[in-house]
């Protein structure tokens, strides 16, 4: 059984960000401007700060490639921090690089950097917002852009869009999700509904106008999938719970929803479960409220996944705060951020969706080949058929 596994490594404003994936499956063909689009898309969205106007992100293939396709080795890449320039002494690994008097005290409300300070007995909160950044969120799209190149050999779809943005709602949803994506590819806010879309950035900008963030909504739909991936004989096996924790893992996201999600709560439970029939030799289901999960395991209807993301803490009217060294009130610390990185999150979203269904894909049709998971899965996509 394959099992395809990653780690990411790198400061927001060190030299590079680096991935290393490891079972990833040999003969996939693979080019690094495939990886290059899905972080440009990262880079879009209205409400962007600063930092994307300096970086363009650029992965570099440094490992288990060759010629335009995987060998079955890890397959490592880079993405080069451009600011780096100018932060290299900032930032430098050399103890005789050491520059007195910019230790940041202020830990800012709502980031990882107090509680870290705290853990890794730091006197510096740069130490712990470097790597607690969302820019580690770049590494893991180029992870899932490998992902989303496998699935879309084994016929799965992975779409990632926003639905809302600072309590205004798209509300004009087209029933095909793939309608739902090529419109929003076209929208600065990453969003479907064309008079949604007017409001959130005018939202935005107000926010904006007050030194204020915004929060939002994204879904992740995937398509495609067969029934079956996923288990319910162990806990850590739920397909549902691994797309949960994938989705929790992305900085500042708050709450996740798998089809109807929270609704279901208030509902009657005929208004909830998706009743089956069988017709033209098929089980089909009229309704698809589960999500495309039911008992831990894909039905074979669409997935749909919702990520809630909080605004971002980091407020050019800052938040209160205490000095951790002399306990006296402060301002917390403002670095460069945006207003609104909602739309970049439905990127990121869909690339941490696109590793968990691609785990799952490889865990039970696994192959040391493309070829031989792809006979795999049709094997089993000709008995399902014939249930």
């Amino acid at each position: 059984m394959n099992r395809l596994r990653y780690l990411t490594a790198g400061e927001s404003h060190g030299p590079e960000l680096t991935a290393i994936v490891e079972g990833l499956p040999a003969n996939l063909a693979l080019e690094e401007h495939e990886i290059n689009r899905d972080l440009a898309r990262r880079q879009q969205g209205y409400g962007r700060g600063g930092r994307m106007q300096i970086e363009t992100d650029q992965a570099r293939i440094l490992s288990g490639v060759r010629w335009g396709r995987t060998l079955g080795s890890p397959v490592t890449l880079s993405i080069r921090n451009r600011d780096w320039e100018n932060w290299g002494r900032k930032m430098s690994p050399a103890a005789d690089d050491f520059v007195e008097g910019i230790a940041i005290t202020h830990p800012r409300p709502g980031h990882a950097d107090l509680s870290g300070v705290i853990k890794y007995r730091q006197q510096d909160a740069r130490n712990i917002l470097e790597r607690s950044s969302a820019r580690e969120t770049a590494a893991r799209v180029a992870v899932g852009a490998l992902c989303k190149k496998l699935l879309a050999e084994l016929g799965v779809s992975v779409l990632g869009y926003v639905t809302e943005i600072g309590g205004v709602v798209a509300d004009s949803v087209p029933e095909d999700y793939r309608e739902r994506f090529a419109l929003s590819e076209e929208s600065p806010c990453r969003t479907f509904d064309g008079q949604a879309e007017q409001r959130m950035i005018e939202a935005i900008d107000r926010a904006r106008e007050q030194g204020d963030s915004l929060g939002g909504v994204v879904e992740v739909a995937v398509l495609g999938a067969p029934v079956g991936l996923g288990s319910y004989v162990q806990w850590d096996r739920r397909l549902d719970g691994r797309l949960a924790w994938a989705m929790m893992s992305i900085q500042a996201f708050k709450g996740v929803e798998i089809g109807l999600g929270f609704e279901a709560a208030r509902r009657p439970g005929s208004q909830v479960h998706d009743e089956i029939y069988y017709q033209a030799d098929a089980f089909i289901r009229n309704t698809n409220r589960a999500g495309g999960l039911e008992g831990g395991m894909s039905n074979g209807a669409p997935i749909v996944v919702r990520g809630a993301m909080k605004p971002i803490p980091t407020l050019y009217r800052p938040l209160q705060t205490v000095d951790f060294r002399s306990k006296e009130a402060f301002a917390a610390v403002v670095e460069r951020s945006d207003v609104c990185a909602v739309p970049a999150a439905a990127v990121v979203a869909e690339a941490v969706v696109a590793i968990e269904m691609a785990q799952a894909l490889l865990e039970k049709f696994g192959g040391d080949a493309v070829e031989e998971v792809q006979q795999n899965l049709q094997a089993y996509r000709d008995y399902v058929k014939g249930v």
